[in-house]
C-alpha cells in the first residue's frame, strides 16, 4: 500500500479555500509504552484541509480496528478506535507562525507540497488506546503460582490463606524483626 500523503493541490494555495480528502492508512504496529498494537487491516481516514491565510490546517479522523495482548491473561484484546487528527503547516519559507502557536504545534509545508498522514494518525490513536489494555473489563488474569488463565476456570492451586499475614501482606515478615531505637 502506498503512503497516506495528500497532494495539496494548487488551489488550496489562495486564503479560505478548503478541500476534502480520504484514504486508507496500513499502520502495522504502534508502541504505546509497553504495548504494541497491531493494526491487521488498514485504518480509513478522512481530512478537510483549509487555508487560514499563511498556513494549512489539517483536520480529519482516523479509523480501525487495533489489537493487543491484554494486561492481565495475555489473551488478544481487540479495540474500535478513531482519532481525532490536526496539523498545522507554515506555506513558504521563512515563514513565522502566529504568536499563540509553540514550535511543536506547526510545521512547514514540505517544498514537494505533500503533506504525510501518518504521523498526524499515529498520534491521533495513541490519544485513544487504553492505558491498560484489557480483554474485558471483569478479566481475572493469570493465577501467580501455576499461571493458568482464570478466566477459564479454577487452576487448582490452593487459595491463600485468610489468616496469613504474609499472604496479605508482604511486610507482615518484618513484624517480629529487632528494629533499634523503637
Amino acid at each position: 500500500m502506498e503512503p497516506a500523503r495528500i497532494l495539496v493541490p494548487p488551489e488550496l494555495f489562495a486564503p479560505a479555500e478548503s478541500s476534502h480528502f480520504e484514504g486508507e492508512l496500513d499502520l502495522g504496529v504502534l508502541k504505546a509504552g509497553p504495548d504494541l498494537y497491531d493494526f491487521p487491516s488498514p485504518l480509513a481516514w478522512q481530512a478537510d484541509v483549509t487555508n487560514t491565510g499563511g498556513a494549512l490546517l489539517l483536520t480529519g479522523t482516523v479509523e480501525g480496528e487495533a489489537k493487543t495482548a491484554c494486561a492481565r491473561c495475555l489473551d488478544e484484546a481487540s479495540f474500535h478506535v478513531i482519532g481525532e487528527m490536526e496539523g498545522y503547516f507554515l506555506l513558504g519559507e521563512g515563514k513565522e507562525a502566529p504568536e499563540d502557536l509553540d514550535d511543536d504545534e506547526f510545521e512547514a509545508l514540505p517544498a514537494d507540497g505533500a503533506i504525510d498522514v501518518e504521523p498526524l494518525a499515529a498520534a491521533a490513536l495513541l490519544l485513544e488506546l487504553p492505558l491498560v489494555p484489557l480483554c474485558a473489563e471483569d478479566c481475572k488474569g493469570l493465577c501467580p503460582a501455576c499461571g493458568a488463565n482464570l478466566n477459564e476456570g479454577s487452576c487448582g492451586c490452593a487459595p491463600a490463606a485468610e489468616d496469613d499475614d504474609a499472604a496479605r501482606n508482604p511486610f507482615s515478615v518484618l513484624k517480629d524483626f529487632p528494629f533499634e531505637g523503637k
